[in-house]
């Protein structure tokens, strides 16, 4: 009996603003090639220098409303009058070459993915402390106090969710997290549920 997996996992990684969610998964895919980042969709203008289908899909809002229609999306929100959303085929079309495939998300966009995508891998991002993560901010310097409290109260309500997660990394030194997580996608290619084949000899 041969043994296994003949499909990649589509692994969410999703936290509080300011966590590092965007570090983490750029170190990640960096040093490991058997990842590919969840490309969006969206209906917003390119900028100088992006490409279709790399930064993002662009599409005219009229195509992203069929999109939506036909369901073909994993989530979707409407962002200052532009679309923005995770199309289905893209993430099936890397998973079904047996690669992983990253998306990063904001809680609430997880939590819709979850609700259509069962089987992923959920992963929270958590600060070490809530005053490390108001320092992060703060010193990223584009937020007024006012907007750093607004997402603070943002941030206790998304840390109430953990429990509808798999897992939960804290980021407290990056190259220890991505290592955590790399740990968590190596297990899961090894989860029984996973192994097609076996499922099939042992069904």
């Amino acid at each position: 009996m041969s043994i296994n997996n003949n499909k990649g996992n589509l692994i969410v990684i999703s936290g509080p603003s300011g966590v590092g969610k965007g570090t983490l998964c750029r170190a990640l895919l960096k040093k490991y090639s058997d990842i590919d980042y969840s490309v969006s969709a969206t209906t917003r203008k390119p900028r100088p220098g992006e490409v279709h289908g790399k930064e993002y899909w662009f599409y005219s809002k009229e195509d992203f409303e069929k999109l939506i229609a036909d369901n073909q999306l994993l989530e979707w929100a409407k962002v200052y009058n532009n679309y923005y959303g995770t199309p289905i085929d893209y993430v099936q079309e890397v998973i079904d070459k047996r690669k992983d495939c990253i998306l990063e998300i904001d809680v609430q966009g997880a939590m819709k993915v979850k609700s259509k995508w069962s089987e992923g891998v959920f992963i929270f991002i958590a600060p070490p402390s809530k005053e490390e993560l108001i320092r992060r901010i703060t010193f990223r310097g584009t937020e007024s106090d006012q907007e750093i409290k607004k997402r603070m109260s943002q941030t206790d309500e998304e840390m109430r969710c953990i429990s509808n997660y798999d897992y939960v990394v804290v980021n407290d030194d990056i190259d220890k997290a991505v290592e955590s997580i790399r740990a968590i996608i190596v297990a899961e290619r090894c989860n029984i549920t996973r192994l097609d084949s076996l499922k099939a000899d042992i069904g």
